[in-house]
């Protein structure tokens, strides 16, 4: 089948349903057809110059993209009578792309490479100016690393799609009217206006002998000198031991208070070693920075927190600094109270572990008071007697004490 227009082409494309097109000319229009029948499905007259360029989305079969001459770049749904977004990319448009994801736009037009994210509805992310004279083409290498750039100034430029700086350049005769790349990459064409088409392949890397992987050194290398004994009159010198960082302490040096604070506030931490939770908090509180680090927590943070004081406040070591730690976090979180039943039940569970801990305090002081009425009394039943005995004229004084 043909489809004949009065005008020419400038544009044509599959949609990756592969069973339509779209073209583009210098009747200003964007036109659908069908293959089979060779009939147009719809048009879209919405340029206002020749439209020179466009692409076809890989993950949705009705997305179309088409450059003009009138500075924008528009983008259609073969489902709706219009477009669905237009971009201004201020020079005439002579090419455009898509990545593979369908997230990002590349335009080309006068010195300037842009591009674009479709998915914030056509945000500018970067434009790049690194071509004297306008670019006329664009490409994309297999992984999408890579984007090359053709210029009527006979440059090839190559950016990285990470930091899109230039990362290699080609230089050719003359001006470029186009370019591909090989699906493996190892091959680069381009089209220039003196009807050269110009082939350039990628060197194979020639392996050198010394470029080899060296041989290992054998077993009884490494094992000499383990056995040895050290006599009486060797001097040892043993090697220093390098002292591995935990992740809070890393954290601590780095300021970091509230990361330091998580780090230390894991499972296998706050159960097998709660000293180590309460050392952070009581170093966090030295520098001034507890109430920061537990400020700004959700729910499930500071249940664990709150479960974590309750348990641990009524061990004697552990006492002064959390009861520090629970007067802040009731502090901080006192206007929440009531809005979750998880945390307030752990606020009541707290109240209550310092509570029976108060209590028992008590108790002991009133021990306390009771032995020291003990020990008062058994000091004053503590009394010397002195016996005299009087034998062969000698005076003996004997102290006795007697014990109750």
């Amino acid at each position: 089948s043909a489809i004949y227009s009065p005008e020419q082409f400038h544009v044509v494309g599959f949609l990756s349903d592969k069973y339509r097109i779209f073209s583009g000319g210098d009747d200003y229009s964007s036109t659908l057809w069908d293959i089979a029948s060779a009939t147009e499905i719809t048009s879209y007259s919405e340029h206002t110059d020749y439209v020179r360029c466009g692409c076809a989305s890989k993950v949705n079969a009705d997305v179309f993209i088409t450059g003009s001459y009138d500075h924008t770049v528009k983008l259609f749904d073969a489902r709706t009578k219009s477009s669905v977004m237009t971009i201004e990319h201020g020079h005439p448009v002579e090419s455009v792309l898509l990545f593979p994801s369908g997230g990002l736009l590349v335009s080309a037009g006068g010195r300037y490479v842009k591009v674009w994210d479709v998915l914030k509805g056509g945000q500018l992310l970067v434009s790049l100016k690194n071509h004297h004279k306008t670019v006329t083409c664009l490409c994309l290498n297999s992984s999408g690393q890579r984007l090359l750039s053709g210029s009527l100034d006979r440059h090839v430029k190559i950016y990285s799609t990470t930091s899109y700086k230039v990362v290699h350049s080609f230089n050719y005769a003359t001006s470029i009217l186009s370019l591909a790349l090989s699906p493996e990459d190892e091959t680069i064409v381009v089209g220039m206006t003196n009807g050269v088409l110009n082939v350039k392949h990628r060197k194979p890397e020639e392996k050198s002998e010394n470029s080899q992987k060296k041989r290992q050194p054998a077993y009884r290398t490494y094992m000499k000198g383990r056995t040895y004994m050290p006599k009486q009159e060797d001097f040892c010198v043993s090697k220093p031991v390098k002292r591995v960082l935990r992740k809070y302490d890393k954290l601590l040096r780095s300021f970091q208070s509230s990361k330091a604070l998580d780090a230390v506030l894991e499972p296998a931490i706050m159960v097998h070693t709660p000293e180590v939770t309460v050392a952070v908090m009581q170093e966090l509180h030295r520098r001034g920075t507890l109430r920061s680090a537990l400020a700004g927590r959700d729910e499930k943070q500071v249940n664990l927190l709150l479960t974590f004081v309750a348990r641990r406040v009524i061990e004697p070591r552990f006492t002064p600094v959390l009861v520090t730690v629970a007067d802040m976090i009731t502090d901080i979180y006192h206007p929440v109270v009531g809005q979750s039943a998880v945390v307030d039940k752990q606020f009541l569970k707290l109240k209550e572990a310092i509570g029976k801990e108060i209590d028992y305090q008590e108790e002991l002081l009133e021990v306390l008071g009771m032995m020291d009425t003990l020990f008062a009394t058994f000091t004053k039943k503590t009394d010397t007697c002195l016996e005299e005995n009087k034998s062969n004229g000698v005076t003996e004084i004997i102290e006795t004490n007697r014990s109750y």
